[in-house]
């Protein structure tokens, strides 16, 4: 005794008092001290033991000491724990002494002390022989326990511990297996306390899959009704909570969703059970919490609705539509709960999944609702809000019957519009991403306010989608990753900017869609309340004028720099699709367009996306999209080509049936289709249309300065072609005939000429052909592949001049203006002319046949040319070559047009006497000389000529 007071000599005072509370005096002296705490606070496991049992210690003491004792468990957790766990009997008896004093206690706050030890010490020591211990305890409790009135500690208790230690519950539903009967009993019990514990217990032996197949039966004949009914008349706020955690512990299941929403299949047994509804069903129970004006509550209705549509949509939404559940969840979209506007949200986004939501017309009135929710929530900073919202706005859009007008009035189609215009331009990718979707499903014909269309609102919407897009591409290209170990990062990059921009091009292509249904709408052309003298800008022509703009400068652009790191099929049909749709959006643009496509290399992008993802029956549907592109595109490039004639209706419908038939079957890299060109075999027809397709795609392709396959290669595939459609006895269509000579002549190289016998097949199909015309193409290396055989030249060389000056462009008065200081640059076209005339000095008299056999320009042209030749080539000795003639052309045009000798001498004066340094300008009478030779023709396109001079004496 000396010594204890010695020790606690120092103690101050109030401490000293409540270490003293904490140790039973009478007894501590006994105990070892190894059952002491060496910290603060300084319990005594011995005097604890002793002390809770004792009837004579007030409640305070005894309360005190739990508070003290749980404090030590959270600070000291591992002292404590060693000091329980010393000897396994004590740990028990200690068990069963606070299990004891749960029991006895009716004061709420030591009960709720008693729980939280105890589950404490349980979890912390994890001795499966002390768990079992207090589940023995717990058991017998219940079994014992007369009347249900006294069970709240206990299933508050196990509640808790099976909460605490998940594995627990198979261990009670297995062993402990009659336990279920008292649960049962207390949730018939008249205390919703009692209900309370009993349902949260329930929810955590649910929780796990094991238990809750082996409960399947209990549910089924004698919980179900039960619980349902005391869901529904529940008034304290914690059995609703408890109710509702149960619930969406067995929304997990679809076996209990089906029990639940199908109650035909419960036992008699169940629907006679005491306190059972037989009349209360889960969507009129949901629905009145839905209508409480507890948030908690409308927010776990909403949860739980969600539960049970996930299973199935189309089996369970028609039960919560029939309730007019929607009704409510569109109400709550004003709420300004964050947390209850995602929930009804996600509710609905789920019901919109059956037709029966659009019959009903929720939609229709709640769509407003819908719009104003989400202009609120796109000002606030919850992302996950934002990305809820969209998503059902875009599963409606999406969802939405044509028949049923979903915007009833235009102002709330702006306001629609502006919302996903703000969307689109959010700084956070998915919000962006979401937006992209339901801007795509906005855009349907039947969503758009007529009259008037609002033209302004979608070119502002798409214009945002566009430019947001554009700013994601080009914030990634500046942040590309450097070195190898950020690789992968880069191609994660690559492929989220590859579906930023499929989003995009699929609201686009949605925007051409649009565009085509209203050509056909006389009143979407333009706003009929415009007036009369006011500027019409919205208008569908400048919407799809609008619409070709937008995809030139910023559609193309983004989807060529994709292409530059990867390529993606579904990506490139929605694209080529778009640029197929546009050949129909603006028609008068049509031309000007494919010629643009067409330089910038589509023709080789497309077939190279067809030869590396559609061979064979892969990607069938980009087969088709690239082969109706490629359709439109040639049709356009051959209907309005340069500087030529166009064919006439039978030789496009002919080149239509053909393209239409042969492009799906092409799918060979340029190789491949080179061989198949070059292939001398006998060729079945659709081989042959194929090989003509083939070799109209090159022809296009070169017109336009893609020159994507050897001109070698492609050369000697041309004539390979040609010989085997003599060795057939076949003759192409003229468009396929003109596209073989044109190539030729582009591909000869200068030191390579064709063999004879090809020469003499070329003029054999050649003679099949009432007009050269038919096969003519402006350009230089055609006129000197006509000029430099002499077997062409004899027979076609006249007419090939004569077309190639009617076409020839140049500007011929500068050439002619000999007082301008110097000799102006020569166009390349003349610089080819010119070296034939050089190379062959015969070509000269087929020249002055043309001067008096050809329209006025085009004889001022030869004229021209003529003068310009002999001047800058005064080293070539021509002059006894034109003079043979002079005698001649002179006397055809006395007799043909009584042309005046003297105009006519003057012409041909200035002509032979090239040597002159600078000649005057050609006389007027010489000039009224050439009009009267050709007969006022003008400016008509050139017709065959009459045999020409040259070939009645050659020279």
């Amino acid at each position: 005794m000396a010594v204890r007071q010695a020790a606690t000599a120092g103690t101050p005072g109030p401490r000293r008092e409540e270490e003293a509370a904490l140790l039973f005096e009478r007894a501590h002296y006994r105990h070892d001290p190894r059952w002491l705490l060496p910290v603060t606070p300084r319990l005594c496991l011995a005097c604890a033991l002793e002390l809770l049992p004792d009837p004579g210690v007030s409640l305070v003491r005894k309360k005190h000491m739990l508070s003290c004792f749980q404090d030590a468990l959270v600070r000291h957790t591992s002292l404590v724990t060693q000091l329980v766990s010393q000897d396994q009997r004590v740990c028990i008896h200690f068990i069963s002494v606070l299990f004891g004093l749960l029991c006895s206690m009716e004061d709420g706050s030591v009960t709720d002390l008693c729980i939280e030890v105890l589950i404490q010490i349980t979890t912390q020591l994890k001795l499966e022989q002390t768990i079992r211990c207090l589940l023995d305890e717990c058991h017998k409790e219940l079994c014992n326990m007369p009347s249900m009135r006294g069970s709240l500690a206990t299933l508050t208790l196990l509640g808790k511990l099976v909460d605490a230690i998940p594995a627990l519950a198979d261990e009670l539903v297995m062993e402990h297996g009659n336990l279920m009967e008292h649960l049962l009993r207390g949730l018939v019990y008249p205390s919703e306390g009692i209900q309370a514990s009993v349902c949260y217990l329930y929810g955590k032996l649910y929780s796990s899959p094991v238990a809750a197949e082996m409960l399947s039966g209990h549910f089924r004949e004698k919980l179900f009704p039960l619980f349902l009914s005391i869901l529904d008349g529940a008034q304290t706020k914690e059995l609703q909570i408890n109710c509702l955690g149960l619930l969406r512990q067995l929304l997990k299941y679809d076996l209990f969703v089906s029990m639940i929403m199908n109650q035909d299949g419960l036992g008699e047994s169940a629907k006679n059970i005491e306190g059972s509804s037989g009349n209360t069903s889960l969507p009129l129970v949901l629905k009145k919490l839905l209508l409480s004006r507890d948030e908690t509550l409308q927010v776990a209705s909403a949860h739980c609705i969600t539960a049970v549509l996930v299973h199935s949509p189309a089996k369970h939404a028609s039960a919560f539509i029939h309730a007019d559940i929607p009704e409510f969840l569109f109400e709550h979209l004003s709420s300004s709960s964050e947390v209850l506007v995602w929930s009804s949200c996600n509710c609905l986004t789920l019901l919109v999944e059956e037709p029966l939501f659009f019959s009903k017309c929720h939609t229709v009135y709640g769509i407003e609702a819908v719009v104003r929710s989400l202009q609120g929530s796109l000002k606030m900073n919850n992302i996950e809000l934002h990305k809820q919202g969209l998503l059902l706005f875009a599963e409606i859009l999406t969802r939405q019957p044509e028949e049923i007008k979903l915007f009833t009035s235009s102002a709330m189609c702006r306001d629609a519009g502006r919302a996903l215009q703000e969307a689109v331009s959010s700084p956070v990718l998915e919000v962006a991403a979401e937006a992209l979707k339901a801007t795509s499903a906005f855009l349907r014909k039947d969503h758009q306010s007529t009259p008037p269309v609002q033209y302004g609102e979608l070119q502002a919407l798409l214009e945002a989608m566009l430019n947001r897009c554009a700013e994601f591409s080009q914030t990634l290209l500046s942040r590309r990753p450097l070195g190898h170990a950020s690789s992968r990062d880069s191609e994660k990059a690559i492929l989220q900017r590859g579906k930023f921009l499929l989003s995009t091009l699929e609201g686009f292509r949605s925007a051409c869609r649009l565009a085509i249904e209203f050509q056909s709408e006389p009143s979407a052309q333009e706003n009929p309340f415009t007036a009369p003298s006011a500027k019409k800008e919205d208008t569908l022509e400048a919407f799809s004028e609008f619409l070709l703009s937008a995809c030139d400068s910023l559609c193309i652009p983004m989807v060529m720099r994709h292409l530059e790191q990867t390529t993606h099929p579904a990506l490139m049909e929605v694209f080529l699709s778009i640029l197929h749709n546009l050949f129909v959006i603006v028609p008068h643009m049509k031309e000007k367009f494919s010629k643009k496509l067409a330089s910038s290399s589509f023709i080789r992008l497309t077939l190279e996306l067809k030869a590396r993802f559609c061979s064979g029956l892969s990607h069938s549907a980009l087969n088709q999209v690239c082969s109706n592109f490629l359709y439109y595109m040639c049709l356009n490039l051959l209907s309005a080509p340069e500087k030529t004639g166009p064919p006439s209706k039978e030789e496009l419908s002919a080149v239509s049936e053909l393209l239409q038939h042969g492009l799906p079957q092409i799918s060979s890299r340029s190789p491949e289709s080179l061989a198949f060109l070059s292939d001398r075999q006998y060729m079945e027809g659709a081989a042959r249309q194929r090989q003509y397709c083939i070799l109209l795609l090159f022809y296009l392709a070169y017109i336009h300065e893609d020159r994507f396959v050897s001109e070698a290669e492609l050369f000697e595939a041309v004539q390979s072609f040609l010989l085997s459609l003599q060795d057939q006895g076949e003759r192409p269509p003229l468009v396929v005939f003109k596209a073989s000579i044109y190539l030729l002549a582009i591909c000869q190289d200068k030191d390579n000429t064709l063999r004879e016998t090809m020469v003499s097949a070329i003029r054999k199909f050649l003679e099949g052909i009432p007009d050269l015309q038919l096969v003519y193409t402006h350009h230089p290396l055609l006129l000197r592949f006509f000029l430099l055989y002499p077997e062409l030249m004899s027979r076609y060389g006249h007419r090939v001049l004569e077309l190639w000056f009617f076409w020839e462009e140049s500007s011929y008065e500068e050439l002619d203006d000999v007082t301008s200081a110097g000799q102006p640059a020569l166009p390349a076209s003349l610089v080819v002319l010119f070296q034939l005339l050089r190379s062959i000095p015969s070509i000269l008299l087929i020249l002055l046949d043309l001067i008096y056999s050809s329209p006025v320009d085009t004889a001022h042209k030869v004229l021209i040319s003529l003068r310009t030749f002999l001047r800058r080539n005064e080293d070539i000795q021509v002059g006894g070559l034109i003079r043979g003639h002079f005698l001649l052309i002179l006397q055809r045009l006395l007799v043909e047009h009584g042309a005046s000798p003297s105009g006519v001498l003057l012409v041909l004066h200035s002509l032979g006497e090239p040597t002159i340094a600078a000649e005057p300008p050609l006389p007027d009478a010489a000039q009224e000389c050439v009009r009267a030779r050709t007969g006022q023709r003008g400016h008509e396109a050139p017709s065959p000529s009459k045999q020409a001079v040259w070939e009645v004496q050659p020279h």
